[in-house]
C-alpha cells in the first residue's frame, strides 16, 4: 500500500527518493508512530517532502491517496452501515466502557441522541450536561468528561469518547499564497554570500593544529574573523494610503531581512521615490534624507529591493508636481532611473495579485522603469525568482 503511495507523491511533483521511501518504512518498522493517519500524515511528510513550498501538493496527494479512510466518519447524514459503524466504534471499546454504554442505552441511543443535538443546537456551548461544547458532562464536545462520549473538534480531554468526530484541515503552503517570516528567511538565504571579515573573534582550529605541529608542539592559537553574511542590501518599503492592507507582510519581510543581512539599510517612502525618503515615520517630515546621499553614501554592490504595490495615479510617477505630499521639482522617474542607474542588481516585490498589474496603469508604469523582469508577486514564489534574479 505504502508503494502506491509513494508513486502518488512522485506523481503529484514532489520526487521523493528511493532513499527516502526506504527512511519513512524504517521509522515504520521502529514504531516511530502507532497506529494514527494525523501521526503517519506527519511523519510521512517530514520525512518525503524536501521543499516547504510544496506542502501543499502533498496535503493534496495525501488526502487523495487516502480518500477512503478520511471520509469514513465525515458526516452521520451519509449512507454508512449502522452494524458496520457499530462494530468500528466498539473496538475502541474496554469491557467496562462497553457495559456503561450499554447500561446507558447503547451505542444507537448515543447516535440519535447526537444527530437531534446537532438539528436543535444554534449556538457554541461551554460546560453543562446536555448541549454540544467544551468542557461539563455531556456526552458530546470535547475537553469534558463522559464515559460514552463522542468527541467533536478540539484536540480531547479525558480520552474517554467513543467516536473521534473531526474532520483534517490541510493547511496550504504553496509557493502563491503570501509569506510568513520563516518562509521569508528560508528564501532570502539564497542571497547569502559569506566572508570572514572584521577581527579575528573565533578560534581557527585547523590553523591552531598546523601550528602547533609546526611548533613542535608548542601549543600556537590561530585566530580568525567571523564567517558572516557578505551580502549588501537597501530596503525601500512603500508605506501609508494603499499599502495599510499589506502592513503584516510587509512587516515580516523587514523583520527577516534584519535577521539575514549584516549589511542591511532600509528607507521609507511613499508611492513612489521622489528627491528624498526618511527612516522614522513618525518624523518623516522633519527628518528627511536626500536621496543624493543614499546614492553618494552606498557603493554600487548593493543589492536593492523595492517593497510597494506601485498603485497610484500614474502622473505621481511621469510628472513633476505629481507627488500627493509636496510639490516635487523632477519627476518620481527621474529619481527612479538614477537609482537603477547606480545600483544594476534591483527588484521590485508587488504585494498587489499578479492579475491585477496589467490593468493598473502605475504598475505598467512602474514596469517600463524597472523592467518587466525585475518586479516580482510578494509571494514566495515570487519572491524566490526575485532573489535568483538578484544573484545574476
Amino acid at each position: 500500500m505504502l508503494f502506491g503511495f509513494f508513486l502518488t507523491l512522485r506523481a503529484a511533483g514532489l520526487k521523493p527518493g528511493l532513499g527516502e521511501f526506504l527512511a519513512l518504512l524504517e521509522a515504520l518498522r521502529e514504531h516511530v508512530i502507532m497506529f494514527s493517519l494525523d501521526d503517519f500524515y506527519v511523519l510521512a511528510r517530514t520525512i518525503l517532502v524536501k521543499d516547504e513550498s510544496h506542502f501543499d501538493r502533498y496535503d493534496r496527494a495525501f488526502a487523495a491517496y487516502f480518500k477512503g479512510v478520511e471520509k469514513v466518519f465525515e458526516g452521520f447524514d451519509k449512507a454508512i452501515p449502522e452494524e458496520w459503524l457499530r462494530l468500528e466504534a466498539m473496538k475502541l471499546l474496554s469491557e467496562e466502557e462497553r457495559a456503561k454504554i450499554e447500561a446507558l442505552g447503547g451505542f444507537d441511543k448515543l447516535m440519535e441522541t447526537l444527530k437531534q443535538r446537532l438539528e436543535e443546537q444554534k449556538e457554541r456551548h461551554q460546560g453543562g450536561n446536555k448541549w454540544i461544547g467544551t468542557g461539563g458532562t455531556s456526552p458530546f464536545g470535547n475537553g469534558g468528561y463522559n464515559p460514552e462520549g463522542v468527541r467533536i473538534g478540539g484536540e480531547g480531554g479525558q480520552k474517554k469518547a467513543v467516536k473521534v468526530w473531526e474532520k483534517r484541515e490541510y493547511r496550504n503552503l504553496d509557493d502563491s499564497v503570501e509569506l510568513g517570516t520563516r518562509n521569508i528567511k528560508v528564501a532570502l538565504r539564497k542571497l547569502r554570500r559569506f566572508a570572514r571579515e572584521g577581527a579575528p573573534e573565533i578560534l581557527d582550529l585547523d590553523g591552531t593544529i598546523e601550528g602547533t605541529a609546526r611548533n613542535a608542539g608548542w601549543l600556537d592559537l590561530r585566530m580568525m574573523p567571523e564567517r558572516r553574511n557578505a551580502v549588501k542590501v537597501l530596503l525601500f518599503l512603500d508605506v501609508g494610503g494603499s499599502m495599510d492592507p499589506h502592513v503584516k507582510v510587509c512587516e515580516e519581510l523587514f523583520s527577516a531581512c534584519k535577521t539575514e543581512f549584516k549589511h542591511l539599510e532600509y528607507f521609507y517612502f511613499h508611492n513612489f521615490v521622489y528627491e528624498s525618503v526618511w527612516k522614522d515615520n513618525r518624523r518623516r517630515h522633519a527628518e528627511r534624507i536626500p536621496l543624493f546621499d543614499v546614492l553618494h553614501r552606498y557603493t554600487p554592490d548593493y543589492k536593492v529591493i523595492f517593497v510597494g504595490d506601485a498603485t497610484m495615479s500614474p502622473y505621481e510617477i511621469l510628472h513633476p508636481g505629481g507627488s500627493v505630499e509636496h510639490w516635487n521639482e523632477e519627476a518620481g522617474a527621474v529619481w527612479f532611473k538614477r537609482l537603477t542607474e547606480a545600483y544594476p542588481r534591483t527588484v521590485w516585490l508587488n504585494p498587489e495579485h499578479e492579475d491585477r498589474w496589467e490593468y493598473t496603469p502605475s504598475i505598467q508604469a512602474t514596469l517600463q522603469l524597472i523592467g518587466e523582469d525585475r518586479m516580482f508577486p510578494l509571494t514566495l514564489a515570487g519572491l524566490d525568482r526575485g532573489i535568483r534574479r538578484l544573484t545574476h
